[in-house]
């Protein structure tokens, strides 16, 4: 075996994926909005005015492409890690490296940290001093909030830039570019893919283009050729390259059917609601979609009547998480339940929509001077805050006004007779007897 058939046998062994991952920006697919032409992200990666940041999203979606169509654009040194598998000795080793080369040829280093989430506190503080003089220009990547799960110090000195799921077309079009690439992707096959085939690849990746790639190979290189010598992939090849059942060729089912899930939440029929649910798991939907349509009815279609409803479908949100499936489903399937059987009110939506519309109507209408912050206010504005009544003072509540002069007597939140908002209507009456027993002493 000689050079040349050597190096075409490492390439062809490569996944797709890794085959046809951009190299510029120009390549890139998703993400429009961070980088469009003229976006702050794209200006200062042509530039090469980059400096420390987090790309945080869901798998799949581009964020380690990125990382890497930046160390092709930059003049700098690039560095990557994995912070699974890195130590304290790995980050002071790239640091020291950083330093020199910045002392003998004026080149700053990129370095890109796979799930940086994971950096424990002992090796986030010893990257902590490059990144803050310079020395490292850090590129974190994570499916997981930074916010939450990262040291401060180390995201309080990024921009932390949130990647989203890719479309359904942008996965598609990804696809069937990587069918006609002789190059480096699958065009050198005589391939003939069902619409439907492609179609449910796509579907099944939710948002993945990874996952994707890896399907559309699959079914491929699977697929033996025909007398002809062509590759007729079907919708059951695909069902069995992407491991999940085809939910239907036509995606307008798939929306039916989570509408369906949606109003049989609302409804209050669990049964319906767990049939659908699972109707959708089973035909490929990401579960945590059905997780957080259900944290947005526990609030809609509940709200205050059980405030409970969306503290246990957090809590199932979370556990699936953390448990995957088939686990997962256990707690998602209690949650589904207590939030069909719960008690249902809208008034915390009704309230919502009400507050937005007031708000966006009369934003500069004037607060009550008694309630702004006096602390940067004159002498004779300061004197303003003796007109505050606080209600501690008074047992807990005082009638003052709180709203603007021109909605003082506007009333968004209505509770219903329903559940837990019946106690707050009789709280309220209760609250308004007591605050006229004090007026009237």
């Amino acid at each position: 075996m000689d050079l040349f058939d050597f190096m075409h046998k490492s390439e062809a062994a490569t996944p797709l994926a890794e085959r046809m991952r951009p190299t510029t920006l120009k390549e890139f697919v998703g993400q429009s909005h961070l980088i469009s032409p003229t976006s702050m992200l794209s200006r200062a990666i042509m530039m090469d005015r980059l400096g420390s940041c987090i790309f945080w999203g869901p798998p799949g979606c581009g964020k380690t492409t990125l990382a890497n169509v930046i160390a092709n654009s930059t003049q700098g040194n690039f560095a990557k890690l994995n912070a699974v598998s890195s130590g304290v000795a790995d980050v002071k080793k790239v640091v020291e490296e950083a330093e020199n080369n910045l002392k003998m040829f004026g080149k700053k280093t990129y370095l890109l940290l796979d799930e940086c989430h994971r950096f424990n506190k002992a090796q986030s503080d010893s990257l902590l001093p490059a990144v803050e003089k310079g020395t490292i220009i850090f590129i974190g990547s994570t499916t997981e909030n930074p916010y939450a799960s990262m040291t401060g110090a180390i995201v309080s000195r990024c921009r932390v830039f949130r990647f989203e799921r890719l479309t359904g077309q942008e996965i598609k079009g990804a696809l069937q570019k990587a069918l006609k690439d002789e190059k480096k992707g699958l065009g050198n096959y005589t391939v003939e893919m069902e619409d439907a085939a492609l179609n449910h690849i796509v579907f099944t990746a939710g948002g993945d283009l990874r996952s994707a790639y890896g399907a559309l190979e699959m079914a491929v290189l699977t697929t033996p050729p025909d007398k002809d010598g062509v590759i007729r992939v079907t919708l059951r090849d695909a069902e069995e390259s992407s491991q999940k059942k085809a939910l239907s060729v036509d995606e307008t089912l798939y929306y039916d059917v989570l509408s369906a899930f949606c109003k049989s939440l609302r409804g209050s029929d669990s049964n319906a609601a767990l049939y659908y649910a699972q109707r959708l798991v089973e035909g490929g939907c990401d579960p945590l979609l059905v997780a957080r349509r259900l944290l947005v009815h526990s609030a809609e279609d509940v709200g205050m009547a059980d405030p409970q409803a969306l503290v246990v479908a957090q809590s199932a949100y979370a556990a699936f998480e953390k448990l995957g499936l088939p686990e997962g489903m256990i707690p998602l399937s209690a949650a589904i339940i207590y939030v069909c059987e719960a008690p249902k009110s809208n008034a915390v939506v009704n309230a919502m929509y009400a507050a937005k519309e007031d708000a966006q109507k009369t934003r500069d209408d004037g607060i009550p001077m008694y309630l702004r912050d006096v602390s940067y206010k004159s002498k004779e504005e300061k004197k303003e805050k003796n007109n505050y009544k606080y209600p501690h003072n008074y047992g807990g509540y005082v009638r003052q006004q709180y709203l603007p002069d021109s909605l003082k007597d506007r009333q968004y939140y209505q509770p219903t007779d329903n559940g837990f908002e019946a106690k707050i209507k009789a709280f309220r009456k209760e609250k308004e007897t007591f605050i006229r027993s004090q007026e009237e002493q």
